[in-house]
């Protein structure tokens, strides 16, 4: 029987299921055999791959719950994995025509690689990738999410909330700390619908380098501006993806000595960037004499794997679906895309990649833009010049905590 081949790369993102479970529905319809891969691209580089065929009770029983049925991996293959251990038995026993990616921008650049080898090898076939991550920076057109975004922020607001109303209730600071490896979507859509007085995304550092003293003077100005409000409480958002931008001097501050993965990111889920924020206030709070108490909370893994929204079982579906479709009109080395409409198109990974590295360059905050500005002109507790006089109570000089001028945005 002609075949298709599914795998995931990366982290989970609610809705995963939703798309294998899709994907599987609509080829199993027209004939095909489904073989699920465990363990992402590793099982491709291996004479004992672990599959398991996926029939329709099993996508039916799967489609709207959280978390994999196929097993992730963060497994990135080299030159010498291509090689020496690339299964090319596993495409040709088993008559694969079509390798369906579920990933981010680093599991699409590696399908690509996929796809040219198997042509070096006289065995083409189609390779169509979907396109998932919670930090929602990969470039797809007019702002449309990745799948898995809107179901990770729901469930961070429901945190958030309740950390804020905590804060409210024992008159406490919470240092939180949301994902986001490079961009700064996820802490901005919880700490928006959450009305946090403080946020802090890498993007907003768009005129000045990211510094340990900048981010913590950045919480400082919101406290005290609370305080000037007579608000005792509140809760400040920071995007762990502000660890990306920062030197290695910078790093060597926290103490802490990071791994990094098969893509050479450093592994911030081994560490809580809450607690490292957090402790550096505190230090900070105590040198100027300042009575708050602060806790850190890190939003992250227990968002990953929540059983997805309403927004994204319908998302994932269309894209699920769209795989099919494109593959019949004989789309190949794209990413599935659903506009606001529910249209669907091909998305080349050619035109998205930087023609130098073959990556896909992260989709980023545009902190010009109303949304964001609006946030931080109406929402947002910072101090201004016109705080700087009733500042001087707290602070001997409140220009350095002023919010724009730390960001040189003046």
């Amino acid at each position: 029987m002609d075949t298709i081949a599914i795998l995931t790369g990366g982290g989970p993102a609610p809705g995963m299921n939703t798309v294998i479970a899709s994907v599987a529905k609509t080829f199993l319809r027209d004939g095909y055999r489904v073989l699920g891969l465990h363990g992402g691209y590793s099982a491709l580089f291996t004479d004992t791959p672990r599959m398991q065929e996926l029939d329709f009770l099993t996508a039916d029983e799967i489609f709207n719950k959280g978390g994999s049925i196929l097993k992730m991996s963060r497994f990135k293959p080299t030159d010498e994995d291509f090689e020496k251990r690339f299964n090319l038995p596993l495409f040709t026993e088993n008559n694969i025509k079509l390798l369906v990616t579920v990933g981010g921008d680093d599991t699409a650049s590696t399908a690509n690689r996929i796809a040219k080898f198997l042509e070096s090898k006289h065995y083409p076939i189609a390779n169509i990738h979907v396109p998932k991550t919670i930090d929602n920076d990969l470039p797809l057109p007019n702002s449309s999410p990745t799948f898995g975004y809107n179901s990770a922020k729901s469930q961070g607001c429901i945190i958030g909330t309740a950390v804020m109303e905590d804060a409210r209730t024992s008159e406490n600071w919470f240092v939180v700390s949301a994902m986001g490896r490079s961009a700064g979507h996820l802490a901005l859509g919880i700490a928006g619908a959450c009305h946090y007085p403080m946020v802090i995304i890498p993007e907003m550092f768009n005129r000045t380098g990211i510094t340990f003293d900048k981010i913590i003077n950045l919480v400082v100005s919101s406290i005290v501006k609370r305080k000037l409000m007579g608000i005792n409480y509140g809760a400040a958002m920071i995007s762990e993806g502000v660890f990306h931008s920062l030197t290695t001097e910078e790093l060597q501050k926290t103490g802490v000595n990071f791994s990094y993965d098969a893509h050479g990111h450093p592994e911030l889920g081994k560490v809580s960037k809450a607690h490292i924020f957090n402790t550096m206030l505190e230090r900070k709070l105590q040198e100027l004499h300042l009575e708050v108490k602060s806790r850190p909370v890190e939003i992250g893994y227990e968002i990953r794997c929540h059983t997805p929204i309403a927004f994204d079982l319908t998302y994932c579906s269309l894209m699920g679906m769209g795989v099919h479709k494109l593959f019949k009109e004989g789309c190949t080395g794209c990413m599935v895309y659903i506009d606001h409409q529910g249209n669907l198109a091909p998305l080349y990974l050619k035109d998205i990649q930087d023609p130098t590295t073959g990556k896909i360059l992260p989709r980023l905050v545009n902190v010009n833009s109303n949304k964001v500005q609006s946030y931080i002109n109406d929402i947002m507790d910072y101090i201004t010049p016109a705080d700087y006089e009733r500042a001087q109570h707290y602070l001997s000089k409140p220009e350095e905590y002023d919010f724009r001028r730390i960001l040189c945005w003046d």
